[in-house]
């Protein structure tokens, strides 16, 4: 029996609905293989049947870390239609982080990518609930291989299906990363004529530049396209010449970019430039961190005003969007809140700014899938101020409703549109004996929008020197995910700390901001 779009999106089965109509269409182009809508709606089927076997059922979670691959759609797709909790995992992490997430997520099933190394059986290490476990693209010890255990299973539509969730990792203002779980969000609808994407089904392409796991990718280029009934190219890993080499290649015609993207493809010479056809691109959007007024400018120049930028975030809520033609008469604005949104930005009484005053800014969560931290009601509620939340990042509105940010919260770091916590990192270098204190901070790039600098106080009996600042560095890297790690070590003789303790991380960064 067909299905009806309507019953496909209430159920999760759009890509399903999309296999029926155009079985042969390319829904996955990857470095580790291919996929038609057929075959990956199949291979979901597959493997939500095999979850069903194993006593994985609507309500419980699988959690994915893998690289950008055709089998992190299958399983994003089976979850999607079993009512699961699909929560992807940053595959650059460590073995013990990808641990914690796998075991904080409660994760029944989880499906881990054999080149990514020891680190998913070391992570198998610190989770206690798991049932089922996958391996990906070779053998891992202890995982059953995922080609094999799906392969018995029949690829026709699964009955009873049932809209799942997903719950993504972001770091937060203290601890560990924390879920961001919306139970009862809204199933997302095609974005067909009308819409800002306005894909064609069938004949557009979308490249996908950045990792599936990231919120940002996941959502603009992975799941509005595939449920869109458009394929997906998926870039292995950022490199600018590739990406205009796949978009002529593929003839692609949707990305999502971040900053530090943009300023690769302008350092690229002209004549690489030149040689690749990219008239077949009609909508570049762009967000995740701070792009530079110059950058933009030259991307317009380039692509033409096909470019968007939003300012959004994981947790939901009221963004802000802005057009290549209002940016262009509003230099450096993130936007204007859409019609249904409500934002807001205040001081630190909760009260109201002026125009032209900067404050904090607040986006009035959703009535329906207003998020929460998973397992984490003090944070949750921490978050809120009445029915809107803040990320602490600061700005304000002009006389025509738009939006500059001005900075952020210190307690976050963004760089390359990652979010990196900092305390994360004084933890670990707190733990070499000469660092007596330490502030992690974020110091502004053009290139990858802030990149990570440690101010340090030494221990009695250590002097600043090259070697030390290398044995630092060195420090970090045996214990930090390669992204989290300071690119910079600086040394002074005491931190400021208030009178309660609390680092004073903003006052630091205030020192080599304004030092220019």
């Amino acid at each position: 029996m067909s299905l009806s779009l309507e019953d496909a999106v209430a159920t999760g089965m759009t890509i399903a609905y999309h296999a029926e109509r155009q079985p042969d269409v390319p829904a996955a182009i990857t470095d580790y293989g291919n996929r038609t809508f057929g075959e990956v709606n199949a291979n979901a089927n597959r493997l939500a049947r095999l979850l069903r076997d194993s006593g994985v059922s609507a309500g419980d979670s699988v959690a994915v870390v893998t690289r950008n691959r055709p089998e992190f759609i299958e399983a994003l797709a089976a979850a999607s239609r079993s009512g699961l909790r699909f929560t992807p995992i940053n595959f650059h992490l460590r073995g013990e982080e990808i641990g914690y997430i796998v075991d904080n997520c409660e994760a029944k099933a989880f499906v881990a990518d054999a080149t990514l190394g020891a680190s998913p059986v070391e992570a198998v290490e610190h989770a206690s609930k798991l049932q089922v476990k996958l391996a990906v693209g070779g053998g891992l010890e202890g995982f059953e291989d995922y080609e094999n255990a799906i392969a018995s299973y029949p690829g026709d539509n699964i009955d009873n299906a049932t809209l799942g969730s997903r719950m993504l990792y972001t770091s937060g203002t203290t601890g560990r990363p924390k879920g961001v779980y919306r139970k009862d969000r809204l199933p997302e609808q095609p974005q067909w004529e009308g819409t800002l994407s306005n894909y064609r089904p069938g004949e557009d392409m979308d490249l996908v530049t950045g990792p599936a796991y990231h919120a940002a990718p996941l959502l603009i280029d992975i799941i509005q396209a595939l449920i869109s009934g458009v394929g997906i190219v998926m870039m292995d890993k950022w490199d600018a010449e590739q990406a205009l080499r796949l978009i002529d290649q593929h003839k692609a015609t949707h990305t999502h970019m971040v900053a530090t993207m943009f300023h690769r493809l302008l350092q690229l010479p002209e004549d690489v430039r030149a040689k690749y056809d990219l008239s077949s691109m009609r909508f570049i959007i762009h967000g995740a961190a701070p792009c530079p007024v110059h950058v933009k400018q030259a991307m317009i120049d380039w692509f033409g005003p096909i470019i968007w930028e939003y300012y959004a975030a994981t947790e939901g809520g009221g963004g802000f969007l802005v057009s290549s033609e209002e940016w262009l008469t509003k230099p450096g604005t993130v936007g204007k809140p859409g019609p249904d949104f409500d934002n807001k930005i205040l001081d630190d009484d909760g009260h109201l700014v002026a125009i032209g005053e900067v404050g904090t800014i607040y986006m009035r969560a959703p009535d329906t899938g207003r998020f929460e931290y998973f397992k984490d009601d003090q944070k949750t509620s921490d978050s809120y101020r009445d029915d809107y939340f803040t990320l602490g990042d600061l700005g304000y509105f002009d006389e025509d409703g738009y939006l500059f940010l001005t900075g952020r919260s210190a307690e976050l770091i963004i760089s390359g549109g990652v979010n990196i916590y900092p305390q994360e990192v004084d933890s670990e270098l707190m733990t070499h004996p000469a660092v007596y204190d330490v502030c992690t901070i974020g110091i502004p790039n053009d290139e990858w929008g802030e990149t990570v600098k440690s101010v340090v106080a030494l221990s009695e009996g250590f002097e600043p020197s090259e070697e030390l600042t290398d044995e630092l560095l060195a420090w970090a890297r045996d214990r930090l995910a390669n992204f989290k790690c300071p690119r910079s070590i600086d040394y002074v003789e005491e931190l400021p700390r208030s009178a309660t303790g609390k680092i004073q991380r903003r006052q630091v960064r205030s020192e080599y901001v304004d030092a220019g």
